[in-house]
């Protein structure tokens, strides 16, 4: 495990300056991860409320009364110090039997454990993006708007923090078409996260070094941390898989793995692995035109293509994690990335017929 202490630390600033903010990654970018630890660390000076959409199902945002409930119902499956009269007003909300529950009912009962509670309120919601093409979520994003400009005169939680792929600041444009609210995002209060999540060598180094403690393998950590940083740029899943296969495939009983070789070798492991991470990419890459001719344009034409954050397919390619920006151009994200993907345009029937492919398949090693 990397060491994210330092990371919490600059999290738990924000918090402590009351902000409210989302943290967008690529899938398998360690958010959940993070706001584990997160939890965690902020428990002593603050009460955590950690809750995950992905439990909620579509139906639960079909109107308010059943958001009511069924938020009410995770508040209570999830956190087991809640004062006696708030757990008793959220069970009477949770059951649903109660008609036309509206959501400002469960604000009033949220703001009334802010106000009576010894430490602030922080809440953290993951897989947010699960509820972006519903209204309600909308109008339950407004309401923690109010509060939040309201802070000054009633007590309201001290941070929100929404973790998702999706920025929900796009919201509004996602599921309302009318030209005044394409500017109007009900999450427009959040603050700019500027974390990075990516590993550096350094991270990886420290993972490494404990790793050696135990296991005493004789690598040398600095040279296996900059080669597996040099095919994964730091993107957290492949470092992790990438180590995984090398611990557990790899180095069985041997004491002398991790050598540069064995890093290789679980690279190419891991391009023929068969993983969410690849499938979630490919996927988008069929949903999403725009991304997919972006990235065929980076591999097969070698553009150099400059950094627009108004460019549709830019926006989402970074957003899905298939590139980087680096002195305002874009990039593929990473090395293991860019093989996956040349391997998979190559392997198109259309491809097939054109001099790259044959090029390609030439010097694929």
């Amino acid at each position: 495990m990397i060491d994210l202490s330092e990371r919490l630390s600059e999290i738990k600033k924000m918090i402590d300056a009351g902000e409210y903010f989302t943290i967008n990654r690529a899938r398998q970018y360690g958010k959940t991860t993070l706001l584990a630890a997160l939890a965690e660390y902020l428990k002593s000076d603050y009460k955590v409320i950690s809750l995950d959409f992905q439990t909620i199902s579509y139906g639960d945002f079909e109107n308010e009364e059943k958001f009511v409930a069924a938020f009410s119902n995770e508040i209570l499956i999830s956190e087991y110090d809640i004062p006696e009269d708030i757990r008793s007003t959220l069970l009477h909300l949770a059951d649903g039997k109660e008609r036309n529950v509206t959501l400002s009912v469960l604000f009033r009962t949220l703001l009334q454990w802010c106000r009576i509670s010894e430490k602030p309120l922080v809440l953290i919601i993951d897989e947010v993006d699960t509820a972006t093409n519903n209204h309600v979520f909308v109008d339950f994003l407004a309401q923690l708007r109010a509060y939040y400009l309201r802070r000054m005169q009633m007590p309201t939680f001290r941070s929100v923090i929404l973790a998702g792929v999706y920025d929900v600041r796009n919201v509004k444009s996602k599921i309302r078409p009318e030209e005044n609210h394409k500017t109007n995002s009900p999450w427009n209060i959040a603050a700019k996260f500027k974390i990075d999540m990516n590993f550096s060598v350094d991270d990886i180094s420290g993972m490494l070094n404990e790793y050696e403690q135990d296991y005493q393998t004789g690598m040398d950590v600095v040279e296996i941390a900059e080669i597996i940083y040099s095919y994964t740029s730091g993107y957290p899943y492949l470092v992790s898989c990438l180590c995984k296969m090398i611990d557990e495939d790899i180095k069985g009983e041997s004491k002398t793995a991790w050598s540069k070789q064995d890093v290789l070798a679980a690279v190419k492991m891991l391009l023929n692995d068969k993983n969410p991470l690849f499938e979630s990419l490919i996927g988008k890459l069929n949903e999403y035109p725009g991304v997919k001719n972006l990235i065929y344009r980076l591999l097969f034409r070698g553009e150099n293509i400059g950094y627009n954050p108004d460019d549709s397919g830019i926006d989402m390619a970074e957003m899905f994690g298939f590139i980087k920006v680096r002195n305002g151009n874009v990039y593929i994200a990473n090395r293991i990335f860019e093989t996956r993907l040349y391997n998979m345009f190559l392997m198109s029937t259309d491809e097939q017929e054109k001099d790259v492919y044959r090029e390609g398949a030439r010097l694929k090693n």
